[in-house]
C-alpha cells in the first residue's frame, strides 16, 4: 500500500510534467550554479522536513490524517530524481498546491510550502543542483533524460 501511494504521487507529478510541458515552457537550470551555497541553503530551509542527510520523513509513502504525504527523501531512495528540472523548480517555487493547481489539477493535497517568496530563483536552482549532486551517476543521467522530455 505504501509504495502504491508513492507510485501514484510520482505518476501524478509525471503526468503534470507532461501536461505542463505542452502548455508552458519549463524553466531550465542555469549554466552557473553554486552547489556549496545550495548545500547551505538546503540545511537552513529544507532539512527540517526533508532531513539533514536528504532522508525524508518516516513513513513518507503513507498519507497523513490531512491527506498530505510526509516530506519524501531527496536521496536515491526517493522519487525526486524521477522528475525533470522544470517540475522540481516550479514545485519548489510555487509549492505543491500552487504547482498542481496552476496546472488545473484539483484534489491533490500537498504539504510542500512555496519557497518563491523566501528564496531567489538562483537559490532554488542552487539547492536543486546540490540535491542532484548527491545522486549516483546513473540516477543523474535518468533525471537529465526526464528534463530533456519536459
Amino acid at each position: 500500500m505504501r509504495w502504491g501511494v508513492a507510485i501514484c504521487a510520482a505518476a501524478a507529478l509525471t503526468a503534470v510534467s507532461a501536461q505542463a510541458g505542452r502548455h508552458v515552457e519549463m524553466p531550465r537550470q542555469p549554466e552557473s550554479v553554486d552547489i556549496a551555497a545550495g548545500r547551505a541553503i538546503y540545511a537552513e530551509a529544507c532539512a527540517s522536513c526533508h532531513g539533514a542527510a536528504l532522508e525524508g520523513q518516516p513513513d513518507w509513502q503513507q498519507r497523513n490524517a490531512d491527506g498530505t504525504l510526509p516530506a519524501p527523501p531527496h536521496d536515491p531512495s526517493g522519487h525526486t530524481w524521477h522528475h525533470g528540472d522544470g517540475v522540481l523548480f516550479l514545485y519548489t517555487r510555487l509549492g505543491g498546491q500552487g504547482f498542481t493547481e496552476q496546472r488545473g489539477i484539483t484534489g491533490f493535497a500537498s504539504g510542500m510550502p512555496a519557497f518563491g517568496d523566501l528564496l531567489t530563483d538562483q537559490e532554488i536552482w542552487d539547492v536543486l543542483a546540490y540535491i542532484k549532486s548527491t545522486w549516483p551517476p546513473k540516477l543523474q543521467e535518468a533525471q537529465q533524460n526526464r528534463t530533456a522530455l519536459e
